[in-house]
């Protein structure tokens, strides 16, 4: 297992000096966020993914994920969804999905993580909001199966899908050896999800994780690991017992202020868990 940090809680600096500040935290790996200010897509250029790409090396980092999640370069951070009621708004979504793909394999990154959905409209029923996401979803893994990107849906609390039941019927529609899992920790502990056995139960699908506490009310709130409820040691012992090998990512979107000094935390406090 290896650690990474998201350049999300990075979004009031330059994307090099994001990049500059994870090094020197000591973080082997970095999320890069698909959207302003960072690496919004649609305005990335060979060149400008090229110096991207020579600005990591230099720092000796390697990107464990691309997060397309978020898109508050057109509205926030759920919104365009998968299943916006306006056929046009949601195309954004989709086309900003095959945009960070294309990304992501000029990139180096494996994968590319992205909303279960979004909202669910008012007057759209469940199962017709499924039809939509998995229309969309098939599109988008048509370019992931040819640029070799993986596409991770990410289950959160009140959108389409929160849970382990709901992700995996979502994985009986979808045939893509490109489709899989980003777990986010906190969010199936917000849905009160017993996270050893959801990770026992999700292992082969599951291509990454995000990390961040939850205080005990479980109200969807990042903190830094060891400020909440949540029981890492059992989380990291469970995540090993599945023999994954891949990035535990710390998302720390809300640390503006700081995000130095709350990763430098967060990487104290999970060195500890996963050295052994």
């Amino acid at each position: 297992m290896k650690l990474a940090y998201s350049s999300n809680a990075y979004r009031r600096w330059p994307l090099e000096e994001a990049i500059a500040r994870i090094s020197r935290l000591g973080f082997p790996g970095m999320e890069l966020m698909a959207d302003a200010p960072h690496t919004w897509p649609a305005e990335m250029t060979d060149t400008r993914m090229d110096e991207i790409r020579r600005c990591l090396d230099a720092h000796g980092l390697v990107l464990s994920n691309i997060n397309a999640f978020m898109m508050s370069a057109v509205q926030d951070f759920w919104h365009p969804s998968w299943i916006e009621p306006d056929r046009e708004f949601r195309r954004l979504r989709v086309r900003h999905t095959i945009e960070s793909l294309r990304m992501a394999r000029r990139l180096g990154a494996k994968c590319i993580t992205t909303e279960p959905g979004g909202p669910l409209p008012q007057r759209m029923l469940r199962e017709q909001a499924m039809d939509i996401f998995v229309e969309g979803l098939q599109e988008a893994l048509r370019v992931a199966e040819d640029v070799g990107v993986m596409l991770l849906v990410e289950p959160e609390p009140d959108l389409l899908i929160e849970n382990v039941e709901q992700f995996l019927d979502l994985a009986r529609r979808i045939d893509s050896p490109m489709f899989g899992l980003n777990f986010d920790v906190g969010h199936f502990f917000c849905v009160r999800e017993d996270l050893p056995a959801a990770i026992d139960r999700l292992q082969t699908y599951t291509y990454h994780y995000h990390l961040e506490d939850i205080a005990a009310t479980r109200v969807h709130e990042h903190l830094i690991p060891g400020h909440g409820a949540i029981d890492f040691a059992s989380v990291i012992a469970a995540i090993r017992r599945t023999d994954y090998r891949g990035w535990l990512t710390v998302e720390l979107y809300p640390y503006l202020a700081d995000p130095d000094a709350a990763g430098r935390e967060a990487l104290d406090y999970l060195r500890g868990l996963t050295a052994t």
